[in-house]
């Protein structure tokens, strides 16, 4: 668990880089639930909120693979909540888009760099609730040296680690 949590603060720190963020406190755990993990952390005196999981199976043919994690982000200041994100441990083929699989439910990302989003703030919406009443996630995606990838997430937990970081960033 340790690991994971080491991971997850270098994940958050790649997050709030891409965020633009310029002034940030480490974050703090609010409660493990199976897979998933709640966090807050103040953002230039703001507070954020996010739940993040590692999936628990990689498949690829790759040789050097960073971590990947899923978020789901919330920043009340910026009015902003259900953002979906998807660090996958290496660059996206640019223009390239993953898909995201859960249970019976089929979601497009568009990407850049090692991240991948919803197009619009329905998408991120239809996703969370799909993510906290589902069991199962997959994430196929294409990296920059043409390696298809297809990651699979519990979604155990997922309901509970929602309602914290909703409870925590209202």
């Amino acid at each position: 668990m340790q690991k994971k949590r080491l991971f997850l603060a270098i994940a958050l720190i790649q997050f709030t880089f891409i965020a633009g963020s310029q002034a940030n406190t480490q974050p703090r755990l609010m409660g493990a639930y199976d897979a998933w993990e709640a966090y807050s952390f103040t953002e230039n005196g703001q507070k954020v909120c996010y739940m993040a999981t590692q999936p628990g199976n990689k498949e690829g043919d790759y040789t050097k693979r960073g971590d990947p994690f899923a978020l789901i982000t919330h920043r009340p200041a910026e009015n902003s909540r259900n953002v979906f994100s998807y660090i996958t441990g290496y660059d996206y083929k640019p223009g390239s888009a993953v898909t995201v699989f859960i249970d019976d439910q089929k979601f497009m990302l568009f990407t850049k760099g090692n991240t991948a989003w919803a197009p619009d703030a329905q998408n991120d919406n239809q996703i969370v609730e799909a993510i906290k009443k589902g069991s199962g996630m997959k994430i196929v995606g294409t990296s920059s040296r043409g390696t298809t990838t297809t990651d699979t997430l519990s979604l155990k937990g997922s309901g509970k680690a929602y309602e914290r970081i909703s409870q925590e960033c209202r």
